[in-house]
């Protein structure tokens, strides 16, 4: 099902999501939709308070394959880069937001298991802009520079 977007105003993306205790049916269901409204939305990923629901899980579309992680953290970070980001969740704003290039992160996966990641570049990005939604932050919260235009 695809589940409505939370814009920039909605109190819930502004608010610290809860951990996710049990990987059940709920969440599975969570994930599946996130999933499908993320491809609806042609984002590169989506966070549970974007959808709504203040909970710590995000889905990432990795090479067209999407990944869910529940309870991301993150471990080990290093480099640096600055990029402009989008946000599902505040349409028409690019900014230039600075970011690790490689971090290593741990989460659990569909079946409650934890699992150790890296990620680099792209994937880092998108990763690291999830889990801020998991902590109430937007990229207006971050942005470095002058707004851009969405024409670019």
């Amino acid at each position: 099902m695809i589940l409505e977007i939370r814009k920039i105003g909605d109190p819930v993306l502004k608010q610290k999501a809860q951990k996710v205790d049990k990987v059940d049916s709920k969440i599975k269901r969570l994930v599946e939709d996130m999933i499908e409204t993320m491809k609806f939305a042609n984002g590169v990923g989506l966070a549970a308070p974007q959808v709504g629901e203040p909970l710590r899980v995000i889905v990432v579309d990795y090479e067209n394959k999407p990944i869910a992680f529940i309870n991301p953290e993150i471990l080990e970070a290093e480099g640096e880069t600055i990029d402009l980001e989008g946000c599902l969740s505040v349409p028409g704003i690019e900014l230039k937001i600075k970011r690790y290039e490689r971090i290593v992160f741990k989460a659990q996966d569909l079946n409650g298991k934890v699992k150790k990641y890296r990620a680099k570049g792209l994937l880092a990005r998108v990763i690291q802009h999830e889990i801020d939604h998991l902590d109430g932050v937007l990229i207006v919260d971050r942005g470095i520079t002058e707004e851009v235009g969405n024409n670019i």
